[in-house]
């Protein structure tokens, strides 16, 4: 099985009408070349600050939802939306929608692990101040199988990769936003890695460079195969790219190379804590 998948790298200013309508052009673009499924950053709708979180923070009926809902229903397109700061009970969450072709949600996770740093003579930033985490790792279900969801800092973590792809997931979508600290050193090693320990394919989508923002961007928006590769990426500034996923290709490299098959179950396990902090939907 084949899906055709598009990273639409935006660069979002501080005004959240025009960042949707940017996003609503960009999403109609490759879904007119023929994508299966439209991915957009971290933060496509707000500039990556605190104060832009709490201003443009939003529930999920709000106009940012309801308005890409009625748009992969009308393009009969998957849309992960990168993510939005989602309100709910007085709590701001870092959160990816996912939306079917129908329009209907079917997925929603919230970043499970904030970006609270503190580099010496590079970034410095506590998400923590602003967003609550995530409680759940996020599964999808496609008709392409299970998809897998994280957001940006979940990506260093080998954990949830591993339940996501017990769980099913060939493939695992990562909206991001890694900065000019980070983003040289360990973006494109941290995507390949999930790869390679997970045999899937990963998609990671940033948000372009902007030198003149606060928060200022890596980009290079990337997709990688189970071997490891990237079979296509951005550079610094806007654009899109899209790809052909053949998830046979899987099948194939964890046959040639068993990593998944060989583990030592009876030695060491990763375990769901009592199976309840899984979020999986049929």
């Amino acid at each position: 099985m084949k899906a055709i998948i598009s990273c639409c790298q935006t660069i979002p200013i501080d005004n959240k009408e025009i960042n949707l309508k940017k996003a609503i052009r960009v999403i109609r673009q490759e879904a007119k070349k023929g994508s299966d499924i439209v991915v957009l950053p971290e933060m496509f709708i707000c500039p990556y600050c605190h104060a832009s979180f709490i201003k443009y923070a939003e529930p999920d009926n709000g106009s940012t939802i309801s308005t890409l809902a009625a748009l992969a229903k009308e393009l009969k397109i998957y849309i992960f939306a990168g993510s939005i700061p989602e309100i709910e009970n007085h709590h701001i969450y870092n959160t990816c929608f996912v939306f079917n072709r129908k329009g209907e949600i079917i997925g929603r996770h919230r970043k499970m692990h904030l970006f609270d740093v503190s580099i010496q003579n590079g970034i410095s930033f506590k998400e923590s101040s602003v967003f609550s985490a995530g409680q759940s790792l996020t599964v999808v279900d496609t008709e392409f199988g299970p998809i897998g969801v994280a957001i940006c800092f979940d990506i260093r973590f080998v954990e949830p990769f591993r339940l996501m792809v017990d769980r099913g997931a060939n493939l695992i979508i990562i909206p991001a936003a890694f900065n000019m600290t980070t983003g040289p050193l360990h973006w494109e090693l941290a995507i390949r890695s999930r790869a390679v320990d997970n045999q899937c394919f990963i998609v990671a989508c940033s948000s372009g460079r902007d030198t003149h923002a606060k928060y200022c961007a890596w980009g290079h928006s990337s997709i990688v195969n189970p071997w490891g590769q990237i079979v296509g990426d951005l550079n610094e500034k806007e654009g899109t790219l899209q790809s052909t996923i053949d998830f046979d290709e899987v099948t194939k490299v964890r046959y040639e190379l068993p990593i998944l098959s060989s583990r030592r179950n009876d030695i060491y396990t990763i375990n769901e804590t009592g199976g309840k902090h899984f979020e999986y939907t049929d």
